[in-house]
């Protein structure tokens, strides 16, 4: 690499191997959704609502484990965490740059190192949460949906933080307050 690139050229092989990162996500996401979604969300949450969040966040983080060892491992790419110290199997909450498509997954990694990769939540618009699947599968999640507007979110917002009110609940918040530089 020249002294002024900052990325590797994209060759064929790299983008094979992030094709198939890609799918191996996307379909193992769909099924923990669809098969372990409704049972951790749905089924256990008529009996209790811990029982169902820490299924809930099994299953999840089962999944997000496949991100760092695709990511990191496949496709070779290496990931470097500055700033404070992030403590582990603590109330977390997490603020970010979010300057592109897939930043947010990086806080994966982190989790994944700190033993919470079930329990992030991310604060996202709500836009988001209409997506065909992946909508339902914030919503199972507990995502908490953003318009933008503080006169609007405060009680969104207030509504779903209090659900967590049992220190039992795990909870690693995420928040980018920037938004994307495209939208």
């Amino acid at each position: 690499m020249s002294e002024g690139k900052r990325h590797r050229d994209l060759t064929p092989l790299r983008m094979c191997r992030g094709l198939m990162c890609l799918l191996v996500l996307l379909s193992t996401a769909f099924m923990m959704l669809v098969y372990f979604g409704f049972l951790g969300a749905v089924m256990l949450r008529l009996f209790s609502i811990y029982y169902s969040r820490k299924t809930t966040s099994f299953f999840f983080g089962a999944w997000l484990a496949l991100w760092p060892f695709l990511f990191e491992k496949i496709n070779r790419t290496k990931v470097v965490f500055s700033g404070e110290t992030v403590p582990a199997r603590e109330r977390v909450l997490l603020i970010a740059n979010h300057r592109t498509e897939v930043d947010w997954m990086y806080l994966w990694d982190l989790a994944l190192r700190k033993g919470c990769q079930g329990y992030i939540k991310y604060i996202l618009k709500s836009s988001l949460m209409k997506l065909p699947v992946f909508g339902w599968g914030f919503h199972i999640l507990e995502f908490i949906s953003v318009e933008r507007k503080w006169e609007v979110d405060e009680s969104t917002m207030r509504q779903m933080l209090s659900t967590f009110k049992d220190p039992q609940d795990a909870l690693w918040l995420a928040l980018f307050p920037e938004g994307t530089d495209y939208t």
